[in-house]
Parts: structure tokens; C-alpha cells; sequence
């Protein structure tokens, strides 16, 4: 594997890093600016600082996890991260396009997978790792969903003797602290992505440095950059479907489906388990509509955004083995 190829995945990786945080942004923001308690750019810009920040806050256990706990390291080579980097790309822009706020962690997962699989077959896959991942398809928007909802029956009861008024005021200013720990959840889980694929990248290249047990710093820094650099430029087609059309948002709702998906994904970075922070907020969002009654949750659009996380895995892995087909000739 020459230096030059080396290179060039390491950016083609950076440029999935930038548009995840393109496509994600609006999972941070969505609801402080749907419930207009701050002004869309300035909510860009203090996501961005968050997802930075986050580096700060997290050990790497999801970059191990994606680096070295997905597929086997043996079967790891240029062509296999090729592939993979590019059918998360190739989704990424595809769902981003039509406004769908897909997982791309779970489509990096995917074309890790299809890369995988049709260079050595199900062997290549370490199933531990891959189905902690595919079990958080469906545990982090439920956990998101039941934190959400608690966190609005508490809050309610709490607040049970005070004016609107009140409540109102109090949960604008509490939903700038949630939109900021979500946004730092957001970038410690989706930063460490990919700082696990480059660092994949580099062991199979054999330059991953002095200490092969952890990614070089400068690996970790232009990740956690390239995140936020992505997350400032906003992934604007997203944030109305997020914040207002799945069900309408109040500063209470926005600043308790925010908390309770901070939380999630705090506890999901923690362990090392790569998950999605769409599926999340998305979760948690319905968890708080449905508070109020059922009704209030627009089922069918739920229902849109559930059958894209479906597809996103397979989709991506039929991607990302196709261009690892096609890399074979042109890396």
C-alpha cells in the first residue's frame, strides 16, 4: 500500500467525517431552533464548538470498536476502506439530498460490512461487534424514546403549579445546556468513527505509529475538526422535518427530547458502542409527543424516517462492495 494511497483515503475519510457532521448537524439543533429559542446560525456555530470540545470529554472505546472490533483487522486493505468510506459517502449524499435524517455511523457500519464481506465472507465480520451495533439500530431510538417521555412526565410534575409562563422561561434556558451536551455527544460517539477507520487504515498500512494501541494525536485532531468544520456548515434540508414535522416542539419538549438523548448517548460513548445519533433525537422526539397523546406524533413520517434506518446498512454495504470491486482497478 503506497504512501500516496495512504494519502487519499485518509482525506476521502475526512470528507465522510465532514459530511457526517453536514447531514447530523441538524440532530444538535433541530429543536433549539424549531422552538426559535436561538437563532439557526448562532445554534450552528455552538454545535460545532461542541462536537470540538467533545475531545475533551471521551475515551476513544468507540474507535476501538470501529477500528479493531467490526471486521477482522487480517482482511483490512486499501480497497476494503475504499469501499467503505465511499457507500457511507455515496448514502450520506443520497438520504441527505431528499431530506431523510438517516444514521451515518450506521452507513459507515454498512459498507465496513459489504466491503467485508465480498472480499472474505462472513468470516470477516467479528459478530460481537456488528451486532452490538445492529441491536442499538432499535435500543438507542427506544432508550432515546423512554428517557425523552420521563424526562416530560417529570418536568411536568415538577412544574405542575406554574403559569406557562414560567415553564416557558425556565426551559428556554435549560435548552441551551441540553442542546450543548447533545451536540458533545454527538461529537465524541460520531468523531471517533472515523478515528477508528483511519486508524484501521494506518495498522494495515503498518504507520500507525509508536503506539499501535491508540490512534496518533493527529489523527484524533483532524477528525474532531473535520466534524465540527462539517456540523458549521449545517445540514439545513433536515432541520424542519426534525423539529417540527415529526410533532410540534415547545421549549419543554425541545430541552427534555434533548436531555434524554444526551443521555443515551453519553452512556452509549461510554461503552463503546457506535450508534446513531438520528436515530436518537428521533427517538426522543417521538417520546416526548407522545406524552402529550398519540395523536400528536405524525406517525406516517416516523414511519418514512424508520424504514431508511432499515435500509441504510444493506443499502451501503451493496454500495461499498461494488466500489470495492471497482477500487481493485483504479487504486
Amino acid at each position: 500500500m503506497g504512501l500516496g494511497v495512504v494519502i487519499f483515503l485518509v482525506a476521502l475519510a475526512l470528507v465522510f467525517d465532514f459530511m457526517n457532521g453536514f447531514h447530523d448537524s441538524a440532530n444538535a439543533i433541530a429543536t433549539v431552533v424549531s422552538t426559535r429559542v436561538m437563532k439557526p446560525h448562532t445554534a450552528v456555530m455552538m454545535a460545532a464548538a461542541c462536537n470540538v470540545a467533545a475531545v475533551f470529554v471521551f475515551q476513544l472505546h468507540v474507535a476501538a470498536t470501529v477500528g479493531k472490533g467490526t471486521i477482522e483487522p487480517a482482511i483490512i486493505d486499501h480497497y476494503v476502506v475504499f469501499g467503505a468510506l465511499v457507500g457511507a459517502i455515496a448514502w450520506n449524499i443520497l438520504t441527505w439530498y431528499y431530506g431523510i435524517p438517516s444514521s451515518s455511523s450506521h452507513a459507515l457500519i454498512g459498507g465496513l460490512i459489504g466491503a467485508a464481506l465480498i472480499k472474505a465472507g462472513p468470516s470477516a465480520l467479528i459478530a460481537g461487534g456488528v451486532l452490538k451495533t445492529v441491536a442499538f439500530i432499535l435500543v438507542s431510538p427506544l432508550l432515546g424514546m423512554v428517557l425523552g417521555s420521563l424526562m416530560m412526565v417529570a418536568v411536568s410534575w415538577l412544574f405542575r403549579s406554574s403559569t406557562p409562563r414560567r415553564v416557558d422561561k425556565w426551559s428556554r434556558r435549560l435548552q441551551l445546556v441540553s442542546a450543548s451536551a447533545y451536540a458533545l455527544g454527538h461529537g465524541g460517539n460520531d468523531a471517533q468513527k472515523t478515528i477508528g477507520i483511519i486508524w484501521m487504515l494506518l495498522i494495515a498500512a503498518g504507520m500507525s505509529g509508536d503506539d499501535p494501541s491508540s490512534p496518533p494525536v493527529w489523527v484524533i485532531a483532524a477528525c474532531y475538526g473535520a466534524i465540527g468544520l462539517g456540523t458549521a456548515f449545517g445540514g439545513w434540508r433536515i432541520i424542519k422535518l426534525m423539529g417540527q414535522k415529526i410533532t410540534h416542539l415547545r421549549p419543554v419538549g425541545g430541552f427534555c427530547a434533548q436531555t434524554g438523548g444526551a443521555a443515551t448517548l453519553f452512556m452509549a460513548t461510554a461503552l463503546g458502542i457506535p450508534v446513531s445519533t438520528t436515530h436518537t433525537i428521533t427517538g426522543a422526539i417521538v417520546g416526548v409527543g407522545a406524552t402529550r397523546k398519540l395523536s400528536a406524533v405524525r406517525w406516517g413520517i416516523a414511519g418514512t424516517i424508520v424504514w431508511a434506518w432499515v435500509l441504510t446498512i444493506p443499502c451501503s454495504a451493496l454500495i461499498a462492495a461494488l466500489f470495492w470491486y471497482l477500487g481493485r482497478f483504479v487504486l
